[in-house]
């Protein structure tokens, strides 16, 4: 650990618009379980996915990776991390929601290190982490700056040899302004030292939901199509 970093007196104000969109949106339902096919199916590609990004970069030991993820939430993708080999003292977690902290706290193991609060002002000791990871959560910061600040804090935790895990949609959301799409260029604009892998995965979550009514089988038949894919699955590395 390491000294917190002096913030940007606007990132207050980011965080708080955060937490406000985060309020008003609806509380999760059916559509997002496991037990939702079209739900599952996404989750397995992008394990899947995931698992196949980790062996063309040649880490054969999961275990030993230093781990930490940005947005962690109730914990769900650190669950996974755990069931795919990463070792639970190896693993930390920073959500800004205290209520999404509280419920990770609750269903994780007590070795993985978790903390609320901004993860931009968080005293990560810098080139000590492996691998950070970043799933659906820049495309909910609006605030360029805020976005930059973050990634370079992010940038500042990783090791030479280390790199960002990826993954979040490209497109905007017409329905929900909150949100926004987060493109490959201004995935390169956030990390411009960046080695950028990237792959285009998950079916539209409206189509997705709409072919696994019919069969969940359909999931895998359209996702052969890359333009109905809405998301990036990227490793973005530091040189070594």
């Amino acid at each position: 650990m390491s000294d917190a970093p002096q913030r940007d007196p606007s990132d207050r104000a980011e965080t708080d618009a955060v937490r406000a969109r985060y309020a008003r949106r609806a509380p999760a339902d059916d559509r997002y379980r496991l037990t939702n096919p079209a739900a599952l199916m996404a989750m397995q590609e992008r394990q899947r996915a995931m698992l196949a990004l980790f062996a063309r970069r040649g880490f054969a030991d999961l275990g030993s990776l230093r781990l930490v993820e940005v947005g962690s939430g109730g914990g769900g993708n650190l669950l996974e991390l755990l069931q795919l080999g990463f070792l639970p003292e190896h693993l930390a977690g920073i959500e800004l929601l205290p209520e999404r902290h509280a419920a990770a706290r609750a269903r994780l193991p007590e070795a993985v290190r978790l903390s609320c609060g901004d993860a931009g002002a968080e005293p990560v000791a810098p080139g000590s982490i492996d691998m950070v990871m970043a799933s659906t959560v820049f495309s909910s910061l609006l605030d360029d700056a805020f976005q930059q600040r973050l990634a370079a804090a992010m940038w500042q935790w990783l090791r030479p040899g280390g790199g960002v895990l990826w993954y979040d949609f490209t497109v905007d959301n017409p329905r929900n302004p909150d949100v926004r799409g987060m493109p490959a260029a201004r995935i390169r604009v956030l990390f411009p030292e960046a080695r950028l892998e990237s792959r285009r995965v998950t079916l539209a979550p409206p189509l997705a939901r709409a072919v696994c009514r019919l069969h969940p089988g359909l999931y895998t038949l359209c996702n052969v199509l890359p333009p109905l894919r809405t998301h990036l699955l990227c490793w973005l590395g530091k040189p070594a």
